[in-house]
């Protein structure tokens, strides 16, 4: 097989699947070092891949764009290799017709034919963790590298100017820099089944009053009432909606301490070496098995019903993740906090 040279990474989607991808890059430059690598994001997870330093060039993919615009962009590129992490038809097709010697992608939908080189892998039955989904298609390129929590490599970094504006904004709020931040950030976008907001409210009142911390609740512009409705009488901010996801990534970076459902931030924590815990229900599609945030510094909550092929609906309906005991999150905060 040639030695692959100008290397294109597909990943479309949202904050939490970038991350899971970006070991990826550290790998094939191990294998390849002289290979250019660029990454097509979508334009609000970019700022995920602007720090890594061994990706060579970003590619904003735009679907409103016209595709004859986009396929002139990707054949001027003459990228002679092509790993699609997150498959789409439209995404399939141009990466076809841009001519692309070694497109690799599912085998497992329909368009796969777009694809010349395929892995016959399904991760909707969360057997494996998507990191590692995403690593075996690397196999096609003669990379068989296996990672773990203790090996993975990011290559996450938080950006000078975003920091120092986060920093700002801290300063402004008479947090200062000695002060040890907890973030809790109670939303997931519907990805999966959420602890509880009861119980957020009960874990932030009880940091709050038990331990000498700044507690940062963070969330987007459409979750700040959510956090507003969790506020403790002291040391709690509300931030929902104040930062982009360039100073959230500075803001994780100046934690002690994550908690968070099974969301991008999480793994965002995780891939800058965070102390991260989080809460998973037992759904096969996005249970900590499948979706859990890559790091050994984790402490993750699932519910405490025995059940079975546990499905969203059942979930909801029996209200599994309310078996999740509050003060035992409160002695796993302090133990990280305090040890």
């Amino acid at each position: 097989m040639t030695n692959p040279k100008n290397i294109l990474i597909v990943r479309t989607d949202k904050i939490g699947d970038v991350v899971l991808t970006l070991p990826i890059v550290n790998l094939l430059k191990r294998k390849y070092p002289s290979c250019k690598i660029t990454f097509m994001v979508r334009e609000y997870t970019k700022p995920i891949v602007e720090g890594n330093n061994l990706v060579d060039e970003i590619l904003v993919y735009d679907e409103k764009k016209p595709f004859d615009v986009t396929l002139l962009e990707l054949k001027i590129k003459r990228y002679d290799t092509c790993l699609v992490v997150h498959p789409k038809f439209r995404i399939a097709l141009l990466l076809f017709l841009a001519k692309i010697k070694i497109r690799i992608g599912t085998g497992y939908r329909w368009y796969s034919f777009l694809f010349n080189k395929k892995i016959y892998e399904h991760r909707k039955y969360g057997k494996n963790h998507e990191l590692n989904h995403n690593i075996n298609l690397l196999k096609l390129l003669g990379v068989n590298e296996e990672v773990t929590e203790d090996t993975v490599a990011f290559n996450l970094h938080s950006n000078a100017k975003s920091a120092q504006n986060v920093e700002k904004f801290l300063n402004s709020l008479n947090i200062n820099k000695e002060d040890v931040l907890v973030i809790i950030h109670p939303g997931s976008g519907g990805s999966a089944v959420d602890l509880p907001i009861s119980h957020f409210k009960e874990l932030v009142n009880t940091l709050a009053q038990e331990l000498g911390i700044t507690i940062l609740l963070t969330g987007s512009e459409s979750e700040k009432e959510i956090c507003e409705g969790l506020m403790a009488e002291k040391n709690t901010y509300n931030l929902a909606g104040k930062f982009d996801l360039s100073e959230l990534i500075a803001l994780i970076d100046k934690c002690e301490l994550l908690i968070a459902n099974s969301t991008g931030p999480i793994h965002l924590a995780a891939a800058l070496n965070k102390n991260v815990i989080g809460f998973y229900p037992k759904i096969a599609s996005c249970s900590v098995t499948r979706w859990g945030p890559y790091t050994n510094k984790r402490i993750i909550f699932s519910p405490n019903i025995d059940c079975d092929n546990c499905t969203r609906e059942q979930c909801e309906r029996l209200n599994c993740m309310s078996s999740i005991d509050v003060q035992e999150i409160v002695n796993s905060a302090k133990n990280i906090l305090i040890n």
